[in-house]
């Protein structure tokens, strides 16, 4: 019985064509998307999902996005300390996944995994993945780089709401250059003065980074645009991307 082939794992069905794919890629996707007031944005990204899973596994991270911050910010002027807060986000990117998940019907894995070992059995059934966050202090962003490591992901694209890393702000600076590749010591640097409180993270974090250098994670941040993130999978040069030395 051992020999034969599984056809559910928690729930959800196996389907045997899955065997063919052979690379992961984790997105984590902008928790805008989550936000906007267009319901049909999720149905795009869940008919692209879809597609793109032709090609590949794709396991999904969603942020917590402006909504996350919104109970953050009533719940600290509350009182509550900065774990509570984090505890209070994940909850929110979950709900996100959970949105995500419905989109997708049968083609998702049932319900957003909680811990890294239940995104690798949920990874194993075949079935696109969508997750939020899983532990207080990480950025899903830091989540996210430790999903690729744990799935050996073939690339890690972090979907946000810049289409890329600029050497200043953007949205302050038209002078503001984007760059094509970046090192990610420089990266580092960069971030190293930004903080760690709730809610706080952006484009990306110290944790990640630390994930993306140990395990020499391939990774690119681009814009939340399910066309741009299929380029990016298709190997096209888009956004920003992240290498660990210029030689």
């Amino acid at each position: 019985s051992s020999k034969k082939q599984k056809k559910s794992w928690n729930g959800c069905k196996i389907n045997p064509w899955w065997s063919k794919v052979k690379k992961r890629i984790v997105i984590k996707l902008s928790g805008k998307v989550f936000a906007a007031d267009n319901v049909k944005v999720l149905k795009d990204y869940a008919e692209f999902l879809v597609k793109i899973s032709k090609i590949c596994q794709p396991i999904v991270v969603a942020g917590g996005g402006h909504i996350a911050r919104h109970y953050i910010s009533h719940a600290r002027s509350s009182g509550a300390d900065e774990s509570t807060l984090d505890e209070l986000g994940i909850e929110i990117s979950r709900l996100n996944a959970k949105l995500l998940i419905y989109a997708l019907k049968n083609r998702a894995y049932s319900h957003p995994p909680t811990t890294l070992q239940e995104v690798r059995h949920a990874v194993d059934v075949g079935l696109i993945v969508v997750t939020g966050g899983l532990h207080p202090g990480q950025s899903t962003n830091g989540t996210a780089a430790l999903i690729a490591e744990k799935v050996h992901a073939e690339q890690f694209i972090n979907a946000t709401d810049v289409d890329g890393v600029y050497d200043m702000d953007p949205n302050k600076f038209k002078k503001a250059k984007k760059f094509k590749r970046i090192e990610l010591k420089n990266l580092k640097k960069m971030l190293i003065h930004k903080d760690s409180l709730a809610g706080g993270y952006d484009l990306m974090d110290i944790l990640a980074l630390k994930i993306i250098e140990r395990s020499k994670i391939k990774t690119r941040i681009i814009k939340a645009d399910p066309k741009i993130i299929e380029k990016a999978i298709r190997g096209g040069n888009v956004g920003t991307e992240i290498i660990l030395s210029s030689k």
